[in-house]
């Protein structure tokens, strides 16, 4: 049936672009360097397997939609421990994923408060937030970046900021890797609050917070700016390498986390429960975030080496385990730069994937394995010797 043309049409999905550029790479011997998504491959940590299959057994019955008490005190307890606020374990709720929790929140918040319609979203920022407002039928305004990849507060719009419903932080930054650190944080929230928007703080590279000097920082949460109105969104898929379980949660605003609490019981929005034991025991262990901070220090040092001596320049921020990258000198078209990397058996991610005001730069994933990221080495070295 041939859809109303007044209907909502999806747009392609944003990596479904690149399957050009992906047959181009895998024709290289050896095969495609896929640097593009960002799907963690190294180990899901032990203590989160073991009580991943243990609970199984005990899993005929349905899991609570809120999360299981052990999952709620887990997170209260890390977030107290990792970013030093005190958040009760009602103040919690679990979600599939993250970016289930991105794209729905609009919409509840939005049954919440009909007189607001406007989703604020950093200009260049993961997709799905602009998107989460687009599948609720509200307006999505970008927000300007500054020279540091910050939202500059003062190019919103009066009249956007009236209807501002929502505001997205992203701390770190995807795709820019740039850290907000708390003062700044703090300056966001205090100007949502003064204007009544909610504030949601997508924090789920907060364990790669990194300083200028590429050494692991404390991280930053809006929760630090107290809980009237702020959400914090985490998710066990990057800090844990446990993104096929689909494992997260929500936590800050006890009247807003309840609300979306009891809106999520009637969709049906349940993490399994063999899934919310793991993340339970993978909360309660800060070992193997240790050890994975070491292996993205390690691919971040060897790729940003070899890039550099080609002309190709990381300016973004020093967190997270993505470069966001362009040419150095005059800039280039993130698409043309994307093809250059094909040709030399890599994928990467356009700029514009995540707003029109990437366009120039390319975003570069470090989850392969060190012996693939030397393998791009070895062929970026190679292109560069053939073009010469």
């Amino acid at each position: 049936m041939e859809a109303p043309s007044t209907g909502f049409v999806p747009p392609p999905y944003p990596h479904d672009r690149l399957t050009a550029l992906r047959r181009l790479a895998d024709a290289m011997p050896g095969g495609v360097v896929d640097c593009s998504v960002g799907t963690p491959v190294d180990p899901m940590p032990e203590v989160a397997r073991r009580a991943l299959v243990e609970a199984a057994a005990e899993s005929t019955g349905y899991p609570p939609t809120i999360g299981t008490v052990p999952l709620r005190e887990a997170a209260a307890a890390w977030i107290g421990r990792r970013f030093g606020v005190d958040v009760d374990a009602d103040g919690v709720i679990a979600c599939v994923g993250t970016k289930e929790l991105v794209a729905s929140l609009p919409h509840a918040l939005h049954l919440r408060n009909p007189t607001r319609d406007t989703v604020l979203v950093p200009a260049i920022a993961y997709p799905t937030y602009e998107m989460g407002a687009r599948l609720a039928g509200l307006r999505s305004v970008p927000v300007p970046l500054d020279t540091d990849w910050f939202p500059d507060l003062d190019r919103i719009a009066a009249a956007d900021a009236e209807r501002g419903l929502l505001l997205w932080l992203n701390d770190p930054g995807n795709p820019t890797g740039a850290s907000m650190g708390a003062e700044r944080v703090a300056a966001v929230v205090a100007w949502a609050r003064e204007r009544g928007i909610v504030v949601a703080g997508d924090e789920c590279y907060a364990e790669f917070t990194c300083g200028a000097d590429g050494e692991p920082a404390d991280p930053t949460t809006v929760l630090q700016s107290g809980l009237d109105g702020v959400l914090a969104v985490h998710s066990l898929s990057k800090r844990s390498n446990m993104a096929g379980l689909r494992a997260g949660f929500v936590a800050g605003d006890t009247d807003l986390v309840r609300y979306l609490g009891e809106v999520r019981k009637h969709a049906g929005l349940m993490v399994s429960t063999p899934v919310q034991a793991a993340a339970t025991a993978a909360l309660g262990d800060d070992t193997h975030v240790a050890e994975q901070r070491v292996r993205y220090a390690q691919r971040r040092a060897l790729v940003l080496d070899a890039l550099g001596a080609h002309g190709l320049v990381h300016d973004g921020g020093p967190s997270t385990f993505y470069l966001w990258l362009r040419g150095e000198g005059a800039m280039d078209d993130g698409w043309e730069l994307a093809a250059r990397f094909a040709d030399a058996g890599t994928l990467v991610a356009p700029g514009d994937l995540y707003g029109p005001a990437g366009a120039d730069h390319v975003r570069l994933s470090l989850t392969q394995p060190l012996d693939r990221l030397e393998l791009l080495v070895e062929r970026i070295d190679a292109s560069a010797a053939r073009a010469s």
